[in-house]
């Protein structure tokens, strides 16, 4: 007498008729627990998914919020907030059904699936070779082995093909998001707020101080974890519903029911005791972010550093970095450890301990056609459905790990959100810079809100032009002055009076804030600082940048021709001295200071623009070479509009701005040789001064010696 049929015996009669009702309409309530409990592991996924958080609000603390780099607290947490990011994103990373990201996507899944259905298979093969060993059978255990060996083959094959499709989606979103980015970033816009971001991001405003992390770090981060949490949490809980349904079809759906309840109450502690991962993620991303920029800092500024002697310092900035840095992560480490300790002890112990429970069912109690009384039968059902156990058991831990690998996501998202975001605010406009002080008088207020107007002419003219740098100090409330084409323009005066700003608003970097701008299209400026830009390259390159050798041909040049621009500047031995034009070097390294200078003018000389913008361009050629290239330039019908102080250039030029320092300017033609004589006079002057303190102090010296004669 089975024990099921003794408890029968001693129950009330009303139970044992509900039990016989009960065991009659049992096929229909098997499917109504097992549809209700698939629907009740979709609905509670996507609920939990959906709405859960690393905090609520007025539990978040510090270390919740990941800090912008403008030092804005930005709240990361698995939200609706998050999802908008998400969802523009995969926007941009798949863009279409018919994309290459979706067929990999598609793969994939299928590939899932299949190895869901080998797991099954598995499960069972592995109850019928322990039950042929119980019933001593030795051909049906041989014949299991065969199968087991055979099934290897798809399985292993399957595994492989999934790791190598999740890398390969990796790559392709990584490769479409930084496509998308750099179009943007890069991007080359003739004219417009929307162009020169990469210059833009930098300097005009604060949220993002190193874009090139972003770029390489935050996206390769984004994309290897948006690849993995695919299969990290669509195949648990498939294979949660094919394992489970499969586990009721052997035990019946009712242990399925009280394993649910036990699986729901403890998921919901762990959600309570869940650290907000998705947080730390991106303070760890900001943090090495903060390293790297101070490293790059140091070899930026290396010389200047050297020659302060500032080793020591700068050696306690890298180490506050780091050590902010390392605090951090250890701090994660500890947190993770006991979540992780709770986490197994739950999923693993408490819900295997429960499940072998469940397995036992059909052992001790006796459920109408599900089991044979026979010995072998009843290993290989408790074999098979404790693999399953097993495996669900799995599946629903790493469906509650999906959540800590989508919280990682969360951050990373946030971290590239941000960086879509702000290029997306730069490109209309708006920047986020800290302001100094002398923005909250009323007038600068005023200009500040106020936007200029561009227009496109052959001649450059500025009406009542504000000059504002980015943190809103501004230098010259109402600029006017005009250049015409042949015209050369100078432009003096102290340091920091807006002499470079005024290049900077006329090439696009800066915006206009008042008044109205006429000027060239951006491609008829080139500019040539005191310290030019050499690229990574060729010695042609240095020439011809931003051109390639092919549109240096299709313009009808030569190498001749770039031989005969370097004779202008006195520069053709370098071709022959360095190995030729294709020979590759380091060049801000191999070339002097005048030397880069020299090229710098043959590019000016290559291009033809119609106007140059010299800033200090000339400080390190020789005063007869110089003359060549001024002369060169206007022959070619460059226009140019220089910063400097050597006189020697006053004379090439027609007009004259002077900055006074103070927000105030003149401009007026330039009269060089009266200028030269005013200039003369003044050094002779100020000659003269410098002996008068000599001379006092020789005649204090006599004076004192005749007192000394008289007495």
């Amino acid at each position: 007498m089975t024990v099921l049929s003794t408890l029968r015996q001693r129950t009330h009669p009303a139970i044992a008729n509900f039990s016989k009702i009960y065991a009659t309409h049992r096929p229909i309530i098997q499917r109504i627990l097992t549809a209700g409990f698939i629907t009740h592991v979709l609905v509670t996924t996507f609920s939990g998914l959906s709405t859960r958080s690393s905090r609520t609000s007025k539990g978040k603390t510090r270390e919740q919020s990941a800090p912008t780099e403008a030092g804005k607290p930005q709240r990361v947490a698995v939200d609706a907030a998050f999802y908008r990011s998400l969802s523009r994103i995969l926007r941009l990373v798949i863009p279409s059904l018919r994309s290459k990201e979706a067929l990999l996507l598609l793969t994939h899944s299928s590939l899932l699936v299949f190895r869901t259905a080998i797991s099954l298979y598995v499960a069972a093969l592995d109850g019928k070779i322990v039950a042929s060993l119980v019933r001593a059978q030795p051909l049906q255990f041989l014949i299991n082995i065969l199968r087991w060996l055979l099934v290897a083959i798809p399985a292993t094959w399957t595994n492989s093909w999934l790791s190598y499709i999740q890398n390969k989606l990796a790559i392709a979103y990584r490769t479409r998001l930084t496509e998308e980015v750099l179009k943007q970033y890069l991007g080359h816009q003739e004219e417009g707020p929307e162009g020169k971001i990469y210059y833009k991001i930098s300097n005009l405003d604060d949220r993002v101080k190193n874009p090139d992390q972003m770029i390489t770090h935050d996206i390769q981060k984004f994309s290897n974890s948006l690849s993995a949490i695919y299969s990290n949490l669509a195949k648990p809980v498939l294979d949660v519903i094919l394992y489970n349904y499969q586990l009721s079809q052997n035990v019946g759906a009712e242990g399925l029911v009280l394993l649910t309840v036990v699986v729901h109450f403890s998921a919901a502690l762990l959600r309570k005791l869940t650290p907000p991962f998705g947080a730390y993620t991106s303070i760890s991303a900001q943090l090495l972010g903060a390293l790297r920029h101070t490293h790059s800092r140091l070899l930026e500024f290396a010389e200047e550093i050297a020659f302060y002697r500032g080793e020591e310092t700068e050696k306690m900035l890298v180490e506050r970095e780091y050590a902010g840095l390392v605090m951090h992560e250890n701090r994660v480490l500890v947190r993770r450890w006991w979540h992780n300790c709770v986490e197994e002890g739950v999923v693993k112990w408490l819900w295997g301990s429960f499940g072998l429970v469940i397995c036992a069912i059909p052992v001790f109690f006796k459920l109408p056609g599900v089991y044979s009384t026979d010995l072998g039968s009843r290993t290989e059902s408790f074999v098979t459905n404790r693999r399953l156990l097993l495996s669900s058991s799995d599946a629903f831990g790493r469906v509650m790990y999906s959540y800590k690998d989508l919280s990682e996501l969360a951050g990373y998202t946030a971290r590239v959100s941000m960086l879509l975001d702000t290029i997306e605010d730069i490109k209309r406009g708006k920047f986020e810079k800290a302001l100094v002080s002398s923005v909250d008088s009323e007038d600068n207020i005023k200009i500040l809100k106020g936007r200029g107007k561009v227009v496109q002419s052959e001649e450059i003219r500025f009406q009542n032009v504000p000059i504002v740098t980015p943190n809103g100090d501004v230098l010259v409330k109402d600029l006017s002055f005009f250049v015409k084409p042949g015209q050369h323009l100078l432009i003096v005066g102290p340091n920091g009076c807006g002499k470079s700003s005024l290049f900077r608003i006329l090439g696009g970097l800066w915006p206009v804030y008042g008044g109205v701008v006429h000027k060239p299209p951006a491609d008829q400026f080139i500019l040539i600082p005191q310290r030019p830009y050499l690229p990574i390259g060729t010695l042609r390159d240095q020439v011809i940048y931003p051109h390639n050798k092919s549109q240096m041909e299709e313009r009808g040049m030569t190498d001749d021709d770039l031989l005969e621009i370097l004779s202008i500047v006195q520069m053709e031995s370098v071709v022959e001295r360095e190995g030729g034009w294709d020979a590759a070097r380091e060049w801000r390294d191999t070339l002097s200071g005048g030397d880069k200078q020299k090229i710098a003018w043959a590019r000016l000389f290559y291009h033809k623009p119609k106007y140059a913008v010299l800033d200090e361009a000339t400080s390190l050629v020789p005063t007869e070479v110089e003359g060549m290239m001024m002369d060169r330039a206007t022959e070619l019908g460059i226009t140019l509009l220089t910063v400097s102080h050597r006189p020697s250039l006053w004379k090439y030029h027609a007009m004259i701005l002077h900055y006074d320092g103070l927000g105030g300017y003149v401009f007026t033609k330039l009269d060089a040789e009266k200028r030269l004589a005013l200039q003369e006079e003044k050094q002779a002057l100020e000659a003269k001064l410098l002996e008068v303190p000599k001379m006092r102090a020789r005649l204090s010296e006599l004076l004192t010696a005749r007192e000394e004669q008289e007495m």
